[in-house]
């Protein structure tokens, strides 16, 4: 692991949350007008969409369902090796895993293909000149007897909710933004348990901070079809284990936050205010690691 580039990464299930933390990242990188390189977790699956649907049913015939979750979905190896040569010279290749028709449209126009949603574009150069690195997806710290993705990042960030809340905010996203029906989504997440014990839970064991959300309403039964509960009907445990001074997070927050010291390493607070924690919490992080590069 190499400071002198670093490599920055959130890593959580499906529906988890992750895109909510990489916007508050976003910001953090803007404020401090930051070049970075983005990766898509999403672009080191091993199949495009229709290979995938393939791979799906063949194994499903033979009783264990593959899922994008599992390694033999996806290319660790190579999502390892890209951040130890980005950590090591500031170079690497990338490419997008095309979900939607805007994003095609957008990345035909760039790169003059006629390229259609569940399709990867073409391996790419990194940009040179940027400041770090950062990854959003599934696997930023997965580690197997294969590759030691975390092992090559300097920040890792898991996002770990209340699994009710995690299948609430799977659904309504796979049924609003992609084409799934509640029904499929529910098999998909029944297909995927083996897989989210194995490959992604392990991951929080790793990582350097983690932002737990916790319900404050009924979310029993996330399959009734309810809407994903706002933020304020939420408290968020955020476990630290690196350098850092909770307390000093906390006298900062107003009283409305809720917030408190579980432990040393524990912060807990009212949901609405994770934004504001995790700028209070990480913009300090990010400058350490791009001082040091």
């Amino acid at each position: 692991m190499s400071k002198k580039h670093p490599v920055v990464a959130v890593t959580g299930s499906s529906g988890a949350g992750t895109t909510f933390v990489k916007r508050a990242f976003e910001k953090i990188f803007q404020n401090k007008n930051l070049n970075v390189a983005v990766i898509e977790g999403d672009s080191f699956h091993k199949y495009e969409r229709a290979e995938m649907r393939v791979q799906v049913e063949k194994t499903r015939e033979e009783g264990q369902v593959l899922t994008h979750f599992a390694e033999d979905a996806n290319h660790f190896d190579k999502l390892e090796a890209l951040f130890k040569e980005y950590g090591e010279s500031g170079k690497g290749q990338r490419r997008y895993y095309i979900h939607s028709d805007d994003e095609a449209v957008e990345h035909n126009a760039r790169l003059g293909t006629d390229l259609e949603p569940g399709q990867f574009t073409p391996w790419e150069d990194i940009e040179d000149g940027t400041d770090l690195m950062f990854y959003e997806g599934l696997h930023g710290g997965v580690r197997t007897k294969n590759a030691d993705v975390a092992s090559q990042v300097d920040l890792l960030v898991g996002v770990v909710p209340s699994v009710n809340i995690e299948w609430i905010q799977k659904i309504y996203r796979d049924t609003s933004e992609r084409p799934y029906t509640p029904e499929q989504v529910a098999e998909i997440i029944v297909d995927r348990m083996p897989d989210y014990v194995e490959f992604i839970t392990p991951q929080f064991e790793n990582t350097h901070i983690n932002f737990h959300r916790i319900p404050l309403i009924d979310t029993s039964n996330p399959f009734s079809g309810q809407a994903v509960p706002p933020p304020e009907d939420s408290m968020v445990v955020t476990t630290v284990r690196v350098d850092c001074d909770l307390a000093q997070i906390v006298k900062k927050l107003p009283a409305e936050a809720m917030a408190f010291l579980q432990n040393e390493q524990t912060l807990v607070y009212k949901g609405d205010f994770m934004v504001e924690v995790m700028d209070l919490l990480l913009t300090p992080m990010i400058d350490r690691l791009v001082s040091s590069s």
